[in-house]
């Protein structure tokens, strides 16, 4: 397996370490301080993780929010992608990872990316509703 994240807890770039996860900078970012929690054993949902880790890495994405809120930015997008649809390559990789990323209002990502998203959002119709509450409660 060819997975970029799967050894490099073992290299002296990660921030912090812990049992079943480690933190690192992302490289490449989308902004200054965008970090990445990442499991060490390789795994590509947060499904497929067992309790210790699933805890391990809330806190750990947690602790890391609060570092960036108290030092970096007053904002902190938190993401998780799994697009299994997707080629995978240099921004794309099949282990699960948790972006932070630090915020502040009209910063470099939202001018470039996320204030075309007021065009995007639809209304939640009722019908729309029906269907996927039904889908998901079974």
């Amino acid at each position: 397996m060819n997975c970029p994240f799967c050894n490099i807890y073992k290299k002296n770039i990660v921030l912090e370490q812990g049992k079943n996860v480690f933190v690192i900078f992302s490289n490449p970012r989308l902004m200054p301080g965008h970090l990445l929690v990442i499991p060490k054993r390789h795994v590509e949902k947060i499904s497929e993780l067992n309790s210790e880790e699933q805890q391990e890495l809330l806190d750990t994405v947690v602790k890391f929010q609060e570092k960036i809120l108290d030092k970096i930015a007053v904002g902190c997008d938190i993401k998780q992608n799994y697009r299994p649809f997707q080629k995978k390559g240099g921004l794309s990789i099949n282990h699960l990872h948790i972006h932070l990323l630090p915020r502040k209002l009209f910063d470099e990502l939202y001018e470039k990316c996320q204030k075309f998203e007021t065009n995007i959002f639809k209304e939640l119709k009722t019908e729309e509703f029906e269907k996927i509450f039904k889908i998901l409660s079974e």
